[in-house]
């Protein structure tokens, strides 16, 4: 399946950065609301990745009003069409997690990229937002370490929640630290004002 609708470059007849970040952030969002799982979110079921893309995006800009662009085009393409890659694809343990996370890296990496470089995107914003996606910078790149506080925080706020019941006391512990690990002080700041589980305010407090 294509990873996007055949667009005309634009480029070349003269838009301003912003206006290309706009037409971007629609392009995502296009492919994004193909996801076939649903979410529920402030009374409305939605598709899944879309939600979680435009919510990881709203925290960038919380983190960081004046966020680069690069940043802002992954943030809202990290995830994109992840759910082509279903992790039951891969093992049901921690090696086959880590293998499948760099496989849908690497498919939402390539999704956005052939979305901007069809609206005529220079080639090293390209690539430097493949390589955020990828990871390839965390965590020695602001940029990177913005990216994982918001994707972090939308995770807490998002997603946690449909896997508590799935989890044991062990394997929600372990998610958590790690989870922590990866956040900067400001974002574990943020994540404390969030209305998280009673389980999971007890095990990250205990951090």
């Amino acid at each position: 399946m294509p990873f996007l609708d055949t667009l005309p470059p634009l480029w070349q007849s003269g838009p301003s950065m912003s206006t290309l970040l706009d037409q971007a952030l629609r392009q995502f969002d296009r492919a994004n609301r193909q996801d076939p799982r649903q979410q529920s979110c402030e009374g409305t079921n939605q598709p899944r990745e879309l939600i979680f893309a435009q919510r990881v995006s709203e925290w960038v800009t919380r983190l960081n009003p004046d966020a680069s662009e690069a940043v802002r085009l992954a943030a809202r393409a990290h995830t994109l069409r992840r759910w082509e890659i279903p992790r039951d694809r891969y093992p049901m343990h921690t090696a086959g997690y880590h293998a499948w996370r760099q496989a849908t890296m690497a498919h939402s990496a390539q999704a956005a990229a052939a979305i901007l470089t069809s609206l005529g995107y220079p080639a090293q914003t390209v690539e430097r937002v493949g390589r955020l996606i990828r990871w390839e910078l965390f965590p020695r790149d602001p940029d990177a370490q913005l990216l994982e506080d918001a994707d972090c925080l939308a995770f807490l706020e998002l997603k946690l929640g449909g896997y508590l019941a799935q989890w044991d006391e062990r394997k929600l512990a372990r998610i958590l630290r790690g989870t922590w690990a990866k956040m900067s002080g400001r974002a574990r700041a943020l994540a404390g004002q969030l209305p998280l589980d009673r389980r999971v305010r007890h095990l990250l407090k205990s951090d």
